[in-house]
């Protein structure tokens, strides 16, 4: 007997991360977002805009105003927030500083670690934090 995940008609290995599609804490937040009239159309547009594909920075992301504020990537939830709650949140053990792979950390954004930590809270304290920011 085969060890390995059929997923949408694909073969997949066990060991392969979980895509957005896939990971039920993303469809829990899409969810809660999508039960919240404000929070509603952050969730249309997501949905609109994976459908046209890309592996651009944040296509796989929550956006509002055309900011991004939160994206899924590595199978977790990464948001941006003010740079010292970054290090509050670094400094609980909650998450780290988001590296998006050339190796410079952004001080603004913070991938989450912590499995005790809820991932509607975050994003909806990252969506305020975007929508107060100036662009």
């Amino acid at each position: 007997m085969s060890t390995r995940r059929v997923v949408k008609g694909t073969a997949r290995s066990p060991s392969a991360p979980l895509g957005e599609d896939e990971d039920p804490r993303v469809a829990t937040l899409t969810e809660a977002f999508r039960a919240d009239p404000k929070l509603a159309p952050v969730i249309e547009a997501f949905e609109k805009e994976k459908g046209e594909g890309g592996r651009k920075f944040g296509s796989n992301g929550l956006k509002t105003k055309s900011r991004l504020f939160a994206l899924f990537t590595q199978g977790t939830l990464v948001v941006k927030l003010p740079r010292e709650r970054v290090v509050a949140l670094v400094a609980s053990r909650i998450g780290k500083p988001f590296d998006p792979g050339h190796g410079r950390l952004m001080k603004e954004w913070l991938t989450l670690t912590s499995p005790r930590t809820s991932w509607i809270d975050l994003a909806k304290e990252a969506f305020e934090f975007v929508n107060r920011s100036k662009p």
